[in-house]
């Protein structure tokens, strides 16, 4: 019976030295020397600014006595819809600023952009699909290479 106890133990910090792995693997990031992962920081300050100042600002904004309407293609509920945006818009923005859980919170950001790029602006000309399409590529670029060092992912990722 004290053998099952302890197999059970075992199994679960193999499961547990897994888990740690995978999350090695996401949050590490090293674009090989200074130079880049500084060029990388500045691309993500930058990036991660003009989304909250442009479209996160809108949320809060009250123009003509209303707030600022969110398209919704997928026909999500309303309130779901709203949060899912919002959150995109205002709360990754300081996440991909930090550096933090970088891969995993620009997620939403792209679903959010790419939905905008291939649905909701579909039909309109070049020049305001060119928003969304820039903001994706962004986001897609900063999925594939992570924060850089000079990140709390690195930082967290040298504490594990």
């Amino acid at each position: 019976m004290h053998f099952g106890v302890l197999w059970d133990v075992l199994a679960l910090l193999s499961k547990f030295k897994k888990m740690i792995e995978i999350i090695k693997q996401i949050l590490n990031s090293d674009l090989g020397n200074s130079f880049n992962n500084a060029a990388l920081l500045v691309f993500r300050v930058l990036l991660a600014i003009e989304l909250f100042r442009v479209h996160g600002m809108k949320k809060f904004r009250v123009e003509n006595g209303q707030k600022e309407h969110v398209p919704n293609p997928l026909h999500l509920p309303e309130k779901l819809n709203g949060l899912v945006a919002t959150f995109s818009d205002t709360i990754i923005p300081f996440f991909i600023i930090l550096g933090l859980g970088t891969r995993l919170a620009v997620l939403p950001t792209i679903g959010v952009t790419a939905i905008g790029y291939f649905v909701v602006h579909r039909n309109d000309s070049l020049e305001v699909r060119d928003v969304p399409y820039m903001y994706t590529l962004s986001l897609l670029l900063l999925l594939a290479l992570g924060a850089g060092t000079y990140s709390l992912d690195y930082y967290l990722l040298n504490l594990i």
